[in-house]
């Protein structure tokens, strides 16, 4: 059985989702039949590649949202990540293109590795305050999960995996993603959101039932 997951490296609630999911996948009778691949989708595609901004600017200019109730959003996603033993950073941040944080991933799915860089993107960006916008930054934080430096260095100059996140951003069009994290089981179930660990259950079981594998 296959789980397809659309997220985007700079969405908390897709780390959120990640970890619920993986709760749900721990209690499932079959998690070694259970295979997971994770997709690209781009919260803000407008953004200019290789230039960061401030997170918090972005969030009141994009939402109208006051200072004070950027720290409450905040405050209110530390203990949500919390919850499921995660630590948020919050504060000022900066945010920006991921394009090509989305390329590393790619390249990891390709050398098995993809749940493990996409991991370590998530916390360098959540729980470290490490950027996931440059190329140097975002070669040393794969190497540290696990891809050869040399070959990762040179697919982001040659641009090797850019064509798979566009084929990924084209088939969330299709599917008529709008929000991530968006996750499809075999493609007959899909869940939106990051909802709590007994819903992922549930399609989980659906999805094996269906199937029967």
């Amino acid at each position: 059985m296959q789980v397809e997951i659309w997220s985007d490296i700079v969405c908390p609630w897709c780390y959120v989702g990640k970890r619920r999911f993986e709760q749900a996948l721990a209690g499932f009778e079959h998690p070694e039949a259970v295979a997971v691949r994770h997709h690209a989708f781009q919260l803000n595609p407008a953004a200019v590649p290789g230039e960061t901004t401030s997170r918090r600017a972005g969030l009141k200019a994009k939402y109208g949202l006051t200072d004070a109730r950027v720290a409450e959003l905040d405050a209110q996603m530390t203990q949500t990540f919390a919850s499921v033993g995660l630590t948020f950073l919050g504060g000022e941040g900066l945010t920006g293109n991921t394009r090509v944080a989305h390329e590393v991933v790619a390249a990891a799915a390709e050398a098995g590795t993809q749940d493990a860089v996409i991991e370590r993107l998530f916390r360098a960006y959540f729980s470290e305050g490490r950027s996931v916008f440059d190329p140097v930054s975002l070669v040393a934080l794969g190497v540290e999960a696990g891809l050869d430096e040399s070959a990762l260095s040179r697919s982001l100059i040659e641009g090797t995996y850019a064509e798979a996140v566009e084929r990924d951003l084209a088939e969330a069009q299709e599917i008529g993603i709008t929000g991530v994290p968006f996750f499809v089981f075999d493609r007959r179930f899909a869940v939106s959101g990051a909802q709590q660990p007994e819903v992922f259950a549930q399609a989980l079981r659906q999805a094996w039932d269906t199937t029967g594998e």
